[in-house]
C-alpha cells in the first residue's frame, strides 16, 4: 500500500458521487460532523477558525494558514483574532468561549496562545459541544469545558501522538504551524480524532470560570477579562445574579470602589450620576462599563481582581 508522505494533502473518502440520468457523475459535499459521535452530515467543508497572539507583522498566520491549506485546498478558514496579549492564556480561554457559539456545528476552532511551546506540555484535541478544538494543553480550553456541563456528553480530550498528521519536520517554537495546522486540516478533509491520537481523561486548567458563593449567600467573582474598551467582564453570570437581586439593591465592589446602578445598554439614561455600572455583555457574563469610557481605569482593575457581589 503506498504510504501518504507527510502534510501532503489528505485524501478525502467522505465525499460521494451521483450519477444524473444522462450518465454523467456529479460530486456530492456531503461531509460526516466528526464533532458529532453520532456521525450526522453537514453540507460543506467544516470552517476552521484561528486564534491566536501572533499579530499580523509577521509571517506566522500565514504560514499556519498555508499548512492547513496544503492538506485541505478546499479549507474555510476564518480569523477570529491574531490580537490576543502576548501569551496571555486566560484571555484566549474568554476570547475563545465568547466567539465559538456563533460557529456551525462541526466547526474547527484552533487556538494558539502556547508560551510552553517545546516543552512537555501536550497537544491536544478536545470534542465538545458539537464542534472540535485544536491546540496546546494549557488551560487555552478550560472554559469551553466548563462551559459544557451536561454529565450526559462531557468533553473527549485526545492527545495529538500520530506524527503522520504533522508537518515534517517539527519545529520546537511553532507548533502551531507544524501540528495544530494540519491536525486542523486532516480533520476538515474527513480523518476522524480517534485517528489523531488517543483518549485522556486529564487535561490542564485554569481558575474555576464559576463564581464562588459563600454559606452568608455573598458571591465572590473576579475579573476575567478586559476587552478594547476598558469593560471589565467579570465571571458573574445571570444563575448567580438574577434581576430580581438586582432590583433589591445588589452591589458590586472591586478594588475598594463600589458599583451600585445597573444598566440594559450603555446610553440608557437611568437618572443616575454613576459614571460606572454594571451590564449583562453578549457572551452572557456581567460587565462593569463606563458609558464611553475605560471602567478599567475608573477602578484600577486587571484581569483577576476579586469582584464582591452584596447588599441584597
Amino acid at each position: 500500500m503506498k504510504q501518504q508522505k507527510p502534510g501532503a494533502p489528505v485524501k478525502k473518502q467522505l465525499r460521494k458521487t451521483k450519477t444524473r440520468e444522462s450518465g454523467s457523475k456529479e460530486s456530492s459535499s456531503r461531509v460526516i460532523n466528526l464533532a458529532d459521535p453520532a456521525g450526522r452530515t453537514t453540507t460543506s467543508t467544516p470552517v476552521i477558525t484561528l486564534l491566536t497572539d501572533f499579530g499580523t507583522t509577521d509571517y506566522f498566520v500565514g504560514a499556519v494558514k498555508g499548512a492547513i491549506l496544503m492538506v485541505n485546498p478546499e479549507a474555510r478558514i476564518v480569523d477570529i483574532t491574531h490580537e490576543i496579549p502576548a501569551h496571555d492564556i486566560e484571555s484566549a480561554a474568554f476570547t475563545l468561549l465568547a466567539a465559538c457559539p456563533s460557529f456551525p456545528a462541526g466547526t474547527i476552532h484552533v487556538a494558539v496562545v502556547d508560551p510552553g511551546v517545546g516543552s512537555s506540555r501536550r497537544n491536544i484535541l478536545i470534542r465538545t459541544r458539537e464542534q472540535l478544538f485544536v491546540g496546546p494543553d494549557n488551560g487555552i480550553f478550560s472554559y469551553i469545558c466548563a462551559s459544557s456541563r451536561s454529565p450526559a456528553s462531557p468533553p473527549e480530550v485526545f492527545q495529538l501522538t500520530n506524527a503522520k498528521y504533522f508537518r515534517q519536520a517539527v519545529s520546537q517554537t511553532f507548533n502551531g504551524r507544524d501540528v495544530f495546522a494540519p491536525v486542523a486540516g486532516a480533520l476538515s478533509a474527513g480523518i476522524k480524532p480517534e485517528e489523531l491520537g488517543t483518549k485522556i481523561t486529564e487535561y490542564v486548567r485554569l481558575a474555576s470560570l464559576w463564581a464562588q458563593v459563600s454559606r452568608n449567600g455573598e458571591i465572590t467573582a473576579r475579573v476575567i477579562h478586559i476587552d478594547r474598551f476598558g469593560n471589565c467582564v467579570t465571571n458573574i453570570t445571570r444563575d448567580d445574579v438574577p434581576d430580581e437581586m438586582i432590583a433589591a439593591g445588589a452591589k458590586l465592589r472591586v478594588n475598594g470602589k463600589v458599583v451600585k446602578s445597573f444598566r440594559n445598554f450603555f446610553a440608557e439614561e437611568t437618572g443616575s450620576r454613576d459614571k460606572v455600572f454594571g451590564i449583562w455583555g453578549s457572551a452572557g457574563f456581567l460587565e462593569i462599563a463606563a458609558a464611553n469610557q475605560s471602567a478599567a481605569l475608573h477602578l484600577n482593575a486587571k484581569c483577576g481582581d476579586p469582584v464582591i457581589v452584596f447588599g441584597s
